[in-house]
């Protein structure tokens, strides 16, 4: 008798809730890089930093445009000059206004100095004006150079300091110093001029009375001392959100960049990322808001204290006036010289505030600068030989910071031009930090790596790397025009012929004849009048790029992972027609390819466990065919 088969029973439970997405992790700038350098500051001592970042200030400025702060010192004395003439004729002008006498005849007396008045505010609204024009020709170029040389600064130092412990938060924390320089020569103006003023108002009330300008310096001192107070919270809290900061422009771009959407959406990262990105958001705001009540304070505790010593003062020129010890026209310039000192006074402390802020991320960004340059090479100015002709590797070790072991452990390999030489192993086996390493992109913990004789250690990097053609696993996709993604600032000729070459040379001259503006057409999508390739075809230009130079050392990293097999092919056979010429490195996982190398190296665990040809490997019973027969079995 056959069983009759029962269909199954659905299942009737309910599904259960998602759970809710946990929180992102704490983020904190400190460690050994990391200190904050308003931690162990007294009042002091940050009051103190306002002389040493004007003159910072006054030579960065001078380095950038000399005619232009020549020009801002005259303006500055004009405008110091210009508020004396118009004090002092206030008081020559008072007297006969104040004076007996018919009004008509009155002001024909005062006339003369109301005209000085008149041309001394004149010349110093256009020394105003002058003033804002040297800050225009100064800051554009302060301000590039600065970032340039933090980018600068970025890109020669070692490789492996990205690795440090903490370098990411510093480079965040001085990329905010490069922001804050647009405002350091304005700042640094206004406060000069201010202190000009001031000193001249003050000079003038000190005359008119000793008494007058010290209660006015007790007026402003409190408000002064706020602004510190208020600049020392407001880094503390962005010291504080440094990590978070970083992390999030990471994540905003990750999640928004075209390149990456197909990935989000499909996988439904959408809710988790949003949830992510506010989360980190909120946590950012929380430690603004928990600086406000101090702010607060801070704030209500200065104003106070400023407004019972400016009472101080009025009430002071009143009784002076009254009982006669100043006479009216003395009075009144008295009036006008503390509106002018409050007025000046008020500059001096917001801008001064704003110097001192801006010299906390000014001390990031030279700190940042200290440490890159700490960490640039040092290796020698020995010259890489032009056409290298073996290249050494002797007991080789290099370890990446926080790691327990060895990426690349007492390796020694021989590579000799004319020679095609595969690097394979499992992930993590140490393939690509063994190309770094001859590359010279990282140094040997110890052993050491040569060039004909030439140890890497005490080469000049830039003559080592001039000589190198690189394809990583994560190569770049430039937003540049196609002609300029091949020759990457490194044209050899006038004409196209050489670029043309290149792309034939991995199949990529229709794909490129193809493109609107051909050559020049700008390789990204995402700016007006921009085009897109295809993955593969991203990785055919990263190929081109390289066989481009002509480089006596071409290491392949992955190099045909993303392409078709016209495209791989391609790539293969440009190898074969370059090798004679260079010494050629392939780091690949697909097993197959490796017959195009005479060499194959395999790797595990940072050491060398087998190398031969092909034919050998496959029936050696070794790693290599292990690994081999498991690509054919898949």
């Amino acid at each position: 008798m056959v069983g009759v088969t029962k269909p199954l029973t659905p299942v009737t439970s309910a599904t259960p809730p998602p759970l809710p997405p946990p929180p992102p992790a704490e983020l904190k700038f400190e460690g050994n890089p990391g200190k904050n350098p308003l931690g162990e500051a007294s009042f002091r001592d940050m009051c103190s930093r306002l002389p040493s970042v004007l003159a910072r200030t006054t030579r960065m400025a001078w380095e950038t445009d000399r005619r232009a702060v020549l020009l801002l010192l005259v303006c500055q004395l004009l405008v110091g000059a210009g508020a004396a003439v118009q004090l002092a004729f206030t008081a020559t002008a008072m007297q006969p206004v104040l004076g007996s006498g018919p009004a008509a005849g009155r002001l024909r007396a005062a006339l003369p100095a109301l005209v000085v008045i008149a041309v001394a505010a004149a010349v110093t609204r256009v020394a105003t004006a002058l003033s804002s024009y040297a800050d225009g020709r100064i800051t554009p170029r302060l301000t590039t150079g600065a970032d340039t040389a933090l980018v600068e600064a970025v890109c020669r130092t070692e490789a492996a300091a990205y690795a440090e412990p903490g370098f990411a938060d510093r480079q965040e924390a001085a990329e905010m110093g490069v922001t804050r320089s647009r405002m350091m020569v304005q700042d640094a103006t206004r406060f000069t001029a201010a202190l000009v003023r001031m000193v001249t108002a003050g000079g003038v009330l000190s005359v008119l009375h000793p008494l007058m300008f010290p209660l006015l310096v007790l007026a402003v001192v409190p408000a002064g001392a706020g602004a510190v107070l208020s600049a020392r919270v407001t880094y503390e809290t962005h010291y504080a959100n440094v990590g978070d900061r970083t992390v999030r422009q990471m994540m905003r771009w990750w999640s928004t960049t075209p390149k990456y959407s197909d990935e989000v959406r499909a996988n439904g990262m959408t809710g988790y990322l949003l949830h992510w990105y506010r989360a980190l958001s909120g946590r950012i705001d929380r430690r603004t808001l928990t600086a406000a009540p101090r702010m607060l304070r801070i704030v209500l505790t200065s104003s106070a204290l400023g407004g019972v010593f400016l009472v101080g003062t009025w009430a002071t020129l009143a009784w002076l006036a009254v009982t006669g010890r100043v006479d009216l026209a003395a009075a009144a310039t008295a009036v006008v010289a503390v509106q002018t000192s409050l007025a000046a006074l008020s500059q001096l402390v917001i801008h001064g505030a704003a110097m001192f802020h801006t010299s906390l991320y000014l001390a990031d960004m030279r700190s940042f600068l200290d440490l890159v340059q700490e960490l640039a090479p040092r290796r020698g100015e020995l010259t890489a030989p032009a056409r290298v002709a073996e290249i050494r590797v002797d007991e080789a070790v290099y370890q990446y910071p926080g790691k327990e072991s060895p990426a690349v452990d007492h390796v020694s390999l021989t590579l000799r031009r004319g020679e095609i030489v595969a690097v394979v192993g499992e992930n993590g086996s140490g393939k690509s930090t063994l190309t770094r390493l001859i590359t010279g992109i990282y140094l040997a913990d110890k052993g050491r790596v040569t060039w004909d004789g030439v140890d890497l250690a005490r080469a000049d990097p830039d003559t080592v790397w001039a000589r190198t053609g690189l394809v990583p696993q994560n190569f770049a996709q430039w937003p540049l025009r196609a002609r300029e993604n091949v020759t990457l600032g490194q044209p050899r000729t006038v004409d196209d012929g050489p670029v043309w070459d290149a792309l034939d040379t991995v199949g990529m001259r229709g794909a490129i004849e193809e493109l609107p503006g051909g050559l020049d057409t700008l390789l990204a999508r995402e700016l007006f009048g921009g085009c897109e390739l295809s993955g593969g075809q991203w990785q055919r230009l990263a190929c081109s790029r390289a066989l481009y130079r002509r480089p006596p050392l071409l290491i392949l990293d992955e190099p045909t992972s993303q392409m078709d097999v016209r495209g791989e092919r391609d790539v293969l056979d440009a190898l074969k027609a370059t090798a004679a010429d260079q010494i050629t490195i392939v780091v690949t996982h697909q097993l197959e390819n490796t017959k195009v190398a005479d060499r194959i190296v395999v790797m595990r665990h940072g050491r060398i466990t087998e190398q031969g040809p092909y034919e050998e490997l496959a029936h050696g019973g070794g790693l290599f065919a292990e690994l081999l027969a498991l690509s054919k079995d898949r």
